[in-house]
This record gives C-alpha cells, sequence and structure tokens, in this order.
C-alpha cells in the first residue's frame, strides 16, 4: 500500500515537472492590440492602444524621414490603423508590422518634430490595459511672463473648467451618455455668455474632447490669471433615486493641510507659493510666509462661498437641488490658495430623468444661464481689485471719465461699459472713430 502511494506520487511529480518544462518552452501569450484611438489637445496629441494584458514596450525615434517607433513584445495586431482620422494631428499616418517572435512594431510617420511619453495604464473601469503614448509638441524657451499691470480698468478673467475629457468620460448615464461631453457643451455656453458681459474675460482649461490632469487645470487657471475659477461636473451615485445639483467649494481642512503640505515640500515653493496673488514669498521666511499664505487662502475661501451661494441660488430657480447649502469637501481641483474656486455639479447623471435632461440643448442652456447669473451677481457685488467692474461700483452716479489705453477703440470701449458706441460720440462730441492713448473721454450713464 506504501509502496504503491510513493509509486503514484512520483508519476503525478513527474508529470508535473513535464507540464512544466513544456508550458516553459512554449511561447508566450500574445498580447493583442484591439483598439486604438486619438486626442488632440492644444499642446499634444495622444495615441491609446487598447491591449488585451500587460504588455513590456519599448519606444524610440528615427529621421529621415521622422519616425516615432513603438515595440511591442509577444504584440498582435486586431486593429486596422488606416481606420484613425489624422486629420489636424501631426500623424502623417500610423503602420504596424508583425515581427514575428519579436513582437509587434507600430510605427508613426510624424509631420513634424516631437517629443514623445510612453506609459502603461492597469485596468480602470471601463478599459482595460492600456498603452498611452502622448506626442507634445516642441516650444521654443519663452521669456518670463511679466507680473500683471496694474489697472483700474481690466477685465475680470474667469476660467472655465469642463471636468474629465479624453479617456476619462467621467460618470456614465443609463442611456450611454458621457459626462465629459455633457459638462463641455454647458461650459462653452457659459464662456459664450460670459464673453458678452461688460468687464468679464471668460477663459476655457479645455476646448475640446482631450483630458487635462487635475493639477494642470489649476496651473492653467493661474497662467491665464484668473480670478475666480468655475469647475463643472455632473455628479453619480451608485443609486439611480439620488438627483439635484449642488455647489461645492474646498473645505477648511483640506485647505489647511494643503498649506502644510506646500510649505514642507521648500522645493516646490516657487511654483506653488512664490506667485500668490501679487505677494512674492521668496525673499520671506517660513513663519511669514505661512501667515501671508494663510491670509490669501481665507480670502480665496471667503469669495469661493459668496460666488458659490450666489450660484446656488440661481441654480434652484431652474433645477432641484441636491443640497440648499453649499457643501465643502477637498476636491483637488479646487486646491488653488490665490483663486477663489467652485465646483458645480450640474445633476446626477446617474438618475434616468435628469440623464434625460441633461442631454437636452435646452436644460443645457438653463444651467449655463443660471451659473452666469450667479457669477455676474457675485462679481458686481464682490469685484476684484482694479477691476473695471471694481470701478464702476466705486464710481457710481451719471457721468465717469475713461483714459484711453493702447489697443482701446471706441466700440470695444462701449462694449465694456454696456453702453452705445453713439452715446460715447455723443458724449464727447466725437465724429468719427478716432481716438489716442491717454485721452480723457466721459462714458454716459447706461
Amino acid at each position: 500500500m506504501c509502496l504503491c502511494r510513493k509509486g503514484v506520487l512520483s508519476s503525478l511529480r513527474s508529470t508535473l515537472l513535464a507540464a512544466l518544462a513544456l508550458l516553459l518552452q512554449s511561447p508566450a501569450m500574445a498580447v493583442e492590440v484591439q483598439q486604438m484611438r486619438l486626442h488632440s489637445a492644444p499642446d499634444h496629441t495622444r495615441l491609446v492602444l487598447d491591449l488585451s494584458g500587460p504588455a513590456e514596450h519599448s519606444v524610440f525615434q528615427l529621421e529621415d524621414p521622422l519616425r516615432l517607433v513603438v515595440d511591442l513584445d509577444q504584440g498582435r495586431m486586431r486593429f486596422d490603423p488606416a481606420r484613425l482620422n489624422l486629420n489636424g494631428t501631426p500623424l502623417a499616418s500610423v503602420r504596424a508590422a508583425d515581427r514575428r517572435e519579436q513582437g509587434l512594431r507600430v510605427v508613426l510617420d510624424l509631420r513634424r518634430k516631437l517629443d514623445p511619453k510612453a506609459f502603461s495604464l492597469a485596468p480602470v473601469a471601463p478599459y482595460g490595459h492600456r498603452l498611452v503614448i502622448d506626442l507634445y509638441e516642441q516650444k521654443s524657451a519663452e521669456p518670463e511672463r511679466p507680473p500683471r499691470q496694474r489697472s483700474a480698468k481690466r477685465d475680470v478673467v474667469v476660467a472655465i473648467d469642463a471636468g474629465h475629457g479624453g479617456e476619462d468620460p467621467g460618470a456614465i448615464g443609463p442611456n450611454g451618455l458621457f459626462e465629459k461631453d455633457v459638462v463641455l457643451a454647458i461650459a462653452r455656453r457659459v464662456e459664450s455668455m460670459l464673453k458678452a458681459e461688460p468687464g468679464i474675460k471668460p477663459v476655457m482649461i479645455r476646448t475640446g474632447d482631450y483630458y487635462v490632469p487635475l493639477i494642470r487645470r489649476t496651473q492653467l487657471a493661474r497662467e491665464h490669471r484668473a480670478d475666480l475659477f468655475i469647475s463643472v461636473h455632473a455628479d453619480a451615485f451608485h443609486h439611480p433615486s439620488a438627483r439635484g445639483a449642488s455647489v461645492f467649494t474646498l473645505s477648511d481642512r483640506g485647505a489647511t493641510s494643503e498649506t502644510a503640505s506646500w510649505l514642507a515640500a521648500r522645493e516646490n515653493r516657487a511654483d506653488l507659493i512664490g506667485g500668490v496673488g501679487n505677494v512674492s514669498l521668496n525673499d520671506k521666511d517660513d513663519v511669514l510666509a505661512q501667515v501671508l499664505l494663510d491670509l490669501s487662502v481665507t480670502a480665496s475661501l471667503s469669495a469661493s462661498l459668496d460666488a458659490g451661494e450666489r450660484v446656488l441660488e440661481s441654480l434652484g430657480g431652474v433645477a432641484r437641488l441636491h443640497s440648499r447649502r453649499v457643501e465643502q469637501a477637498g476636491f483637488r481641483v479646487l486646491r488653488s490658495p490665490d483663486i477663489p474656486s467652485i465646483l458645480v455639479e450640474t445633476g446626477f447623471i446617474s438618475n434616468p430623468e435628469e440623464s434625460r435632461l441633461l442631454a437636452t440643448r435646452d436644460y443645457q442652456q438653463r444651467i449655463a444661464n443660471a451659473i452666469v447669473a450667479g457669477v455676474r451677481a457675485h462679481l458686481h457685488e464682490q469685484p476684484p481689485p482694479d477691476t473695471l467692474l471694481a470701478w464702476q461700483r466705486d464710481n457710481p452716479g451719471s457721468d465717469r471719465r475713461y483714459v484711453i489705453e493702447k489697443g482701446d477703440t471706441l466700440s470695444t470701449i462701449a462694449r465694456r461699459f454696456g453702453v452705445e458706441t453713439t452715446a460715447v460720440r455723443q458724449a464727447n462730441n466725437i465724429a468719427g472713430d478716432l481716438i489716442r492713448v491717454g485721452q480723457v473721454i466721459v462714458i454716459p450713464a447706461s
């Protein structure tokens, strides 16, 4: 009995060893390129390869002609690269070749020299394994941007951030509606309406279907010297009954934690702290820097709450509210110490009824109207210093005086003050459109 059992175990061991040896000798499982997608952003083009599993890759460039070569170990192509729409991209063509034992080679023929960056992404719903290739435009060194000139008549800059984009669809409604598409449509409507507001200049953080990292969104707002940051989203919840619009600002706890983090990371001070508002902290010690930044954060949070309350009040007139007070949470995209920031959740895209509404142009316009009304009310009551809106608030009454600056025209001046060009001409006895820098003109009451 014992000898028989030993014989069985020995035979089983031999079988397992043989199977293992056969497995080690057999070729590795091929990784298939199931699909390819292109996304174009202002500063780069992204090519995404959807893979059936993880794969080792290497990337290198060749010249004469310009090419970017991507090698995938054990790769197999199951997608026709000719299906990619290359219009408006720096890619002249995309082709692939099976290299047998060496795997798959994908060649990108380039129209111009680019800076590539390639990385793998682990599965995240709704995607599986992906290989991402970002092709960045080469830029010459730009001179350091001078500080904004103080002016009593500058426009208020409002940064409008449409959440998600590109590879990140955001929440997906029961009807297949992507959050990224809804919020971009609403953001564009907000931008269009704010353009018509005298004294307000809107800037879009994301202008198309591409992804912008969260930290880059606040960086872009700062590069545009934004006075207010609005991030537009559409909620999702695990239960479809959740519904209603809401407005968020950064929580005090989140702001305090971020402040401590920034001050601890001295190597990041120049980027995160050195340009806060009009205050330079480069020549201050840590204690004074802490005090100045705390004052900036406190003022920013106060303005954020006021803007959020105004927008929430306006939203209540066109949509059901999920919460009747401004909520506070640690949204990373709101963590900017020098820019008042709010996040507007336009509704629950996971709710069938709200998803249906959010898909319609009429409802998108109503939401945009409410956001603009709230922003307008906030900025006219609490305009940033040195702006046209602040000057108008501080100079009420009939006629006001304006000093012509470089680039001014009668029509642009009239539009900024919300009056007719003919009224400006009549008030100043100007027959044509000729004006000169330094000339003082009267702005009639609107």
